[in-house]
């Protein structure tokens, strides 16, 4: 038996890429950041970050497209895949792939409307889970002070 599932809790670095394929199924992709604070061993703070490839598919691809944008957080849930490649120089590179099979939109009241519609809203589709999700999964919003020091 084997199990392979991911939690992570991030920004949004770029704007969701919404593509269709050829059969008609929605998926949607973006990039996104989780940070970390550690101390160095000179005693100094330091942010270290996590950048991962997240895909949707289906509804909740078209929902994501349609209500999230670069800078806002979410919470994902999925199956976590490496994917390794070389780059131009003939160096290694890897990146974190996410196939998400959950989605939350994350924000406080306070952020306000887009196009008239909450922004604090769940891309999962069972309503009950996606209100015990959303009370328990909140991340703290950064103040326009601490905005200036995020690395994306």
């Amino acid at each position: 038996m084997s199990f392979n599932k991911i939690i992570v809790v991030g920004n949004l670095g770029r704007d969701p890429e919404l593509r269709y394929t050829p059969q008609g199924t929605p998926n949607c992709t973006f990039s996104l950041a989780s940070n970390e604070r550690r101390k160095t061993s000179a005693g100094e703070q330091q942010d270290i970050t996590t950048w991962f490839r997240v895909t949707v598919w289906g509804k909740r691809a078209e929902t994501v497209a349609q209500y999230l944008s670069k800078g806002r957080s979410v919470y994902v849930e999925g199956r976590l895949h490496v994917e390794e490649w070389t780059d131009r120089d003939g160096k290694p590179r890897f990146t974190l792939e996410v196939n998400a099979s959950d989605v939350q939109f994350i924000g406080s009241a306070n952020e306000g409307e887009r196009d008239g519609i909450p922004v604090r809203q769940s891309a999962q589709t069972n309503t009950r889970a996606a209100a015990a999700s959303a009370t328990s999964k909140r991340a703290p919003q950064p103040t326009d002070d601490e905005e200036d020091s995020i690395p994306f």
